[in-house]
């Protein structure tokens, strides 16, 4: 039995885990992708829509990735398959800067996506249970805030390095990074336990309809998300005044995503879930709608800030919200939930890439983003 003081240390120790397995299998196996890619483009002969193939094929394995936690039943199977994942993200980062075929970088692309589950879902999970079991309040800001480092600490080492070394050993850098977070997040992360019938807080009962409008309004939150997620540095080096400083702005955004997630947890907290979603929603639009209408650096800085600050809000606030609607096994129940998520981030990117092609900018894009953005208001709007 642990003291008290102890009890505090160890929350820490297993948030500091969960936050660091989201910087590695989600900001370093699955972000640096993005201000990689026009390097790639440039010196790798990458072309848009193969950009857009690879960005489809790491959600492909993240929705594989997904399904695979949903099937699961044993919370010690979960658990083995968070560590398996560790190992995977840091193996895939190495492998894209080792070949330049095709096929080899989209089986990287792939079990990257995979091991992106281990932050988003299974630490989500466990750290929502060890605070459950030890009486704390099950809430995820701060390990979500983990995204935001997962930007902004792999983007300031792509800023250093950006320039003295060829995309290929960016890669291997950005792999031997990973290694730093590989260890808190494989040591401090505890295993799962079972919860009693005491701790567990009765729910609601949820009605299909309810459900079905969340996974709509998840999946167009979905296409928003992995339209500016992936090419918003291309998208911004793509602009003539903001020639050099795509990976500034991501630097930029992602700092300014470490806090949103508390930032939507004050707001639900003070209003409600779904109010805090419709406003996250919208925010969102409004972020994609700015490098869409305006190519100064001024206004694409708050864009990247509104973008950075709705993102992981709106994941945290999803995947809070269902996770108290199933207490008993939240990482099953974020699992079926992001399905929908993960079939947007399939399809979104390729169409991106295609768009792009055929028009010559990734506006269009974005405009379709934005249009899925306000179909998702409207989901939630009408969420009983």
């Amino acid at each position: 039995m642990m003291s008290k003081n102890e009890t505090l240390q160890q929350r820490k120790k297993v948030i500091a885990g969960g936050i660091c397995s989201l910087i590695l299998s989600v900001g370093i196996a699955r972000f640096a992708y993005t201000p990689f890619l026009p390097l790639m483009i440039d010196e790798a002969g990458l072309s848009n829509a193969m950009g857009g193939w690879l960005a489809t094929v790491n959600y492909l394995g993240y929705l594989f990735g997904v399904i695979l936690i949903s099937l699961m039943q044993e919370l010690q199977s979960k658990y083995t398959f968070y560590r398996l994942n560790l190992l995977i993200a840091v193996i895939s980062t190495s492998l894209m800067g080792i070949t330049s075929d095709l096929m080899l970088w989209s089986l990287s692309r792939f079990i990257a996506g995979v091991s992106s589950t281990a932050g988003i879902i299974l630490a989500a999970g466990f750290v929502m249970n060890w605070l459950k079991v030890h009486g704390f309040k099950p809430q995820l800001g701060m390990h979500f805030s983990g995204l935001g480092l997962g930007i902004a600490i792999p983007g300031i080492l792509i800023v250093f390095i950006n320039t003295d070394f060829s995309w290929a050993m960016q890669w291997q850098i950005m792999a031997m990074f990973g290694l730093i977070f590989l260890i808190p997040a494989w040591v401090w992360m505890p295993r799962p336990q079972k919860i009693s019938s005491d701790n567990v807080v009765s729910a609601p009962r949820v009605n299909k309809s309810w459900l079905r409008l969340m996974m709509l309004a998840y999946f167009c939150a979905g296409v928003g998300y992995v339209i500016s997620a992936t090419f918003i540095v291309a998208i911004l080096e793509s602009m003539p005044a903001l020639i050099g400083r795509g990976n500034l702005i991501w630097v930029i955004l992602g700092i300014t995503a470490i806090p949103s997630c508390l930032f939507w947890d004050k707001v639900a907290k003070q209003t409600n879930e779904k109010t805090a979603l419709i406003a996250s929603f919208a925010t969102l639009l409004i972020a994609i709608l700015i490098p869409a209408q305006f190519q100064s650096l001024q206004a694409n800085i708050v864009g990247a800030m509104l973008f950075g600050l709705t993102f992981a809000g709106i994941v945290s606030l999803m995947l809070m919200y269902i996770g108290n609607q199933f207490p008993a096994n939240p990482a099953k129940a974020m699992a079926k939930l992001t399905i929908s998520y993960g079939v947007a981030q399939i399809s979104a990117p390729a169409i991106a890439g295609y768009m792009a092609m055929h028009t010559g900018s990734y506006v269009s894009a974005l405009w379709m983003a934005a249009v899925c953005m306000l179909v998702g208001i409207i989901c939630l709007v009408n969420i009983k």
